[in-house]
């Protein structure tokens, strides 16, 4: 497998198979035949290297893997990212992950794994691996950490990337993204949601969260992007805060919209186009991975969309 400095850099931690069930109705002690079963490779690192081979950025992705389960995402993965992916063994089982897609009335329930423990000697290696096919430039440290994993290891590890002369991405919450954010990241993606949990608040407008955004980045972040769900997204950068209405879809699942976000992002970004266009993208992508069910991304050629779709206003915050 090859290991050498590409564009854009993941770290998959903690991947996953994603399982989404199709059903008419949850009810209480009784089995409900699924209408649809749907397994995908998932994790938010997988989806992220999923999502810029797609876009036909150049992406290396460094992951770990256990037991059958593990074997299972490998077959699932085929050859989706040839020979840029290097993965590690654990023993125990990669994670498997549930969607419920229910009908009537329609909603969507999701069941998380925690993952398997990850000896210091894999984490180790899995993190070299990482460093070496970084170089000097972006590297994508994404998700839920798994057993084993220390609450500082996004944030050493955005550190060793800046201190090489790249450019770390994060996308994490709680005691992770906390510890990260004050190594000064490149981008750093959060929902409202994780907003609202940091700032132990509610934000219930867009300029509220644009304000609790500017804050947040004036810590050393290039740019800071909060996924708004079906209210688009916001991105700050050092000159202004923009907000992206997102296209009407027929939602379907937005399981994996927030990597297909990244994404996005990052692949306007690699084209050095404004953050307008950068954020415009980001949410196409997202919006496009909403419309298919389960974890299923969006294709590239769903990305078209007319010129009045997805505008983008500036908010002037």
């Amino acid at each position: 497998m090859t290991e050498r400095p590409v564009d854009v850099s993941v770290l998959a931690l903690n991947p996953s198979v994603d399982i989404s069930y199709e059903i008419p109705q949850l009810l209480e002690y009784q089995k409900v035949p699924a209408r649809q079963t749907w397994y995908h490779p998932g994790g938010n690192g997988i989806n992220v290297a999923r999502a810029l081979t797609e876009l036909s950025v150049p992406v290396h992705c460094c992951s770990v893997i256990g037991g059958e389960s593990g074997d299972l995402l490998l077959r699932l993965l085929g050859d989706t990212l040839r020979d840029r992916h290097t993965w590690f063994r654990v023993s125990g089982e990669t994670r498997l992950n549930t969607t419920i897609l229910q009908n009537s009335p329609p909603g969507q329930y999701e069941i998380t794994s925690v993952g398997p423990h990850v000896a210091a000697e894999v984490l180790d290696e899995a993190t070299q691996c990482f460093l070496r096919t970084v170089g000097d430039g972006l590297g994508v440290l994404s998700g839920r950490l798994p057993p084993g994993v220390p609450d500082g290891t996004y944030g050493e590890l955005a550190a060793r990337i800046r201190s090489q002369g790249g450019k770390a991405v994060i996308d994490a919450h709680g005691e992770a993204l906390e510890q990260a954010l004050q190594a000064q990241p490149y981008l750093v993606r959060l929902n409202r949601y994780v907003l609202e949990l940091t700032l132990n608040r509610l934000l219930e407008s867009n300029e509220q969260v644009a304000e609790a955004g500017r804050a947040l980045r004036q810590r050393g972040i290039d740019y800071l992007c909060i996924s708004l769900g079906q209210d688009g997204a916001i991105l700050i950068d050092g000159d202004n805060s923009y907000h992206c209405e997102a296209p009407k879809v027929h939602k379907q699942s937005t399981v994996g919209c927030g990597d297909a976000l990244v994404a996005g992002l990052l692949a306007a970004a690699q084209r050095g186009e404004s953050a307008e266009a950068m954020l415009r993208f980001g949410v196409i992508c997202g919006s496009a991975t909403a419309s298919h069910p389960g974890t299923e991304l969006f294709a590239r050629g769903e990305l078209d969309m007319e010129p009045g779709e997805s505008e983008v206003s500036r908010l002037d915050i």
